[in-house]
């Protein structure tokens, strides 16, 4: 049995393990409040330089957009008719308008301390970029009218604020182990509503399958935008380097970290592959995105994705024309 002197020992390292770790938690909190309105700001300016339309579902129904006119049909209601159009033909014409109706989209960014991290060749870290895309694509959803909300932490809103109030909500809760967590929150969603998760992904798979599992069973439709950055899928040094747990409690160091660039790629791609293959067996898409690109390119493509797989959000991007045979081919 330890010593009373023994229990007092490991009772003050760990209060003091513990104290260190709140204070680094409290720390990142207060960086990520002071960046918030600078993210918000660079998310603002992507969802107006990825420009879109705002288009109903492309059949009729209800709604208040003017959708066609058609042949009046024998049986129908003659308060269908539109006798304007029709005072111009032999034919009477009943005016029909587009349906509309809003999906709800559930978000979330990975802002676990795995995200914050910037190699040489990017200029800003995962989580910074992961937030900014949570950001604009509220901003884009919600000006396409469709609903909000920041996974297990907001309720759905369809408010033009919506991006303001869900940067507001990672703010107020920067240092909860909710949002400190690398993998999704478990919450309850409505049968066909959306999920976006932003993240590297680069946890266990069967710890990201288990997680994601219950939400593809209830019918929820998703979408994965791994957020990388250049270094880490290629490996780019060189010599004696040492790396460091997101914590900096372990470290390791390799004498030539070249020699396991090939073995490290082979295995970074094969959790890729994983991934993959793990979404498409939801029904699910993934994009990779890496953080040395511009953050538009991630949206536009996300933009075309969600268009194609419901066939008619109310909104799809007027500029999908100008995007690249390379983009097009990722979005299939």
């Amino acid at each position: 049995m330890a010593s009373p002197i023994g229990r007092t020992g490991t009772s003050g390292q760990s209060e003091s393990s513990e104290r260190r770790r709140v204070l680094t938690l409290e720390r990142e909190a207060v960086t990520l409040v002071d960046r918030m309105p600078e993210l918000l700001m660079e998310a603002a300016r992507i969802a107006s330089t990825v420009a879109q339309g705002i288009h109903g579902r492309r059949r009729a129904g209800p709604g208040e957009t003017f959708w066609q006119f058609r042949q009046y049909q024998s049986g129908e209601n003659a308060s269908l008719v539109d006798w304007r159009r029709s005072a111009s033909s032999d034919h009477l014409f009943v005016r029909e308008r587009e349906w509309e109706a809003a999906h709800t989209l559930y978000l979330w960014p990975d802002i676990s301390p795995s995200m914050d991290f910037k190699s040489h060749l990017a200029p800003v870290t995962k989580r910074d970029r992961a937030l900014v895309l949570t950001l604009a694509a509220a901003e884009m959803l919600v000006r396409g009218g469709e609903r909000v909300a920041l996974l297990a932490q907001m309720l759905p809103t369809a408010s033009r604020n919506a991006a303001t109030r869900i940067a507001e909500t990672i703010a107020a809760n920067a240092n909860s182990e909710t949002i400190q967590k690398s993998l999704p929150p478990n919450a309850g969603l409505n049968r066909f509503s959306g999920l976006i998760l932003f993240s590297d992904f680069l946890a266990p798979v069967h710890a990201i399958r288990e997680r994601l599992e219950g939400y593809a069973g209830n019918g929820v439709g998703g979408h994965l935008v791994q957020v990388i950055d250049p270094a880490e899928e290629t490996l780019p040094y060189h010599g004696r380097t040492e790396f460091l747990t997101p914590s900096g409690s372990q470290r390791w160091v390799a004498d030539r970290v070249e020699s396991l660039r090939p073995k490290y790629q082979e295995r970074f791609a094969a959790h890729r592959a994983e991934v993959a293959e793990m979404a498409k067996r939801f029904g699910w898409s993934l994009l990779t995105h890496h953080t040395d690109r511009p953050a538009s390119e991630p949206l536009l493509s996300l933009l075309m994705r969600l268009n194609g797989s419901a066939q008619g959000y109310r909104w799809m991007s007027s500029s999908s024309d100008a995007v690249s045979s390379d983009d097009k081919e990722r979005a299939r």
